[in-house]
């Protein structure tokens, strides 16, 4: 069934919920796991005389905090006997990161969470995981 499933993480309780989904999953079917942690480009466009933070310094915090990140669900892995393989990358859409992330790997399935907003703030905010959901060709599984 699947064999190399991609688990995207952001670090919050509700990702929380996927990792640990995926990690089951992964154990049952004796799949391996992907990891992936977005991080946010260097707001180029603010940068003045009077930048707070220099670009180096905020590409390291980024890199620190993705990987802090992606090492808690190589930690849950490691705890399951699941293998387990964690990536970092920088992109303005992390859906389109994912989506591409999924192909690079051979990927199977993408588990995701869902925050579940609805009505008008699910219009308004949109929601990564809808994105994947709507553009991805490997199957997609939502964790409430």
């Amino acid at each position: 069934m699947y064999q190399r499933i991609l688990v995207p993480t952001d670090g919050s309780d509700i990702t929380a919920k996927a990792v640990k989904t995926a990690v089951s999953l992964a154990q049952s079917l004796g799949a391996r796991l992907y990891t992936i942690c977005v991080k946010e480009p260097f707001p180029y466009s603010a940068i003045s005389e009077m930048q707070p933070t220099p670009p180096q310094e905020f590409f390291d915090a980024q890199e620190r905090i993705a990987a802090k990140r992606v090492q808690a669900v190589v930690d849950t892995c490691n705890a399951a006997g699941v293998p387990c393989e964690a990536h970092t990358v920088e992109a303005l859409h992390p859906w389109e990161a994912i989506i591409d992330h999924a192909q690079r790997q051979q990927c199977d399935l993408v588990v995701m969470a869902s925050h579940g907003r609805r009505g008008v703030a699910a219009l308004l905010l949109g929601s990564e995981t809808q994105r994947v959901l709507t553009h991805s060709q490997v199957p997609v599984l939502i964790v409430r």
